[in-house]
């Protein structure tokens, strides 16, 4: 089971803020801990920052992190008014996504993919849902 990721981070405070701001985790610290652990606010993984070294480049990187919204466009919107342009919504087999990048130029996208409706033979729509597929 996925239950976190790390993002190494060359500046711990602004990638948490964005993080937080954007995507409502809640930010943990421990006295004494240099990692910053991010917390979801609903299901979902947790994402742990952790400093950067010296000699990593920003962005580099074959992970993209992905968030589940139910609105693609409505959520990018609202990201706008908060400082975060993502590039254009894209169409893709009955859903929608776009992307961005984290301040430490880490790829993210949103996604409509989990609530589309089912394909056939597609049951990871129904599992996140909470639904059971018919067979």
């Amino acid at each position: 089971m996925f239950n976190r990721v790390i993002i190494y981070a060359a500046d711990i405070e602004a990638t948490a803020s964005f993080y937080e701001t954007h995507f409502q985790f809640t930010v943990h610290r421990l006295e004494g801990d240099r990692i910053v652990e991010l917390i979801p606010n609903s299901d979902g993984g947790s994402i742990l920052l952790h400093p950067a070294a010296k000699g990593q480049r920003r962005g580099q990187s074959i992970v993209k992190l992905v968030f589940d919204v139910q609105d693609v466009s409505a959520f990018c919107g609202e990201c706008v008014a908060k400082g975060l342009t993502f590039g254009p919504v894209h169409v893709a087999d009955g859903y929608e996504f776009a992307n961005a990048k984290d301040p430490c130029g880490n790829s993210i996208s949103v996604s409509s993919r989990a609530y589309r409706s089912p394909l056939p033979d597609d049951s990871s729509s129904f599992i996140r849902k909470g639904l059971k597929p018919e067979r």
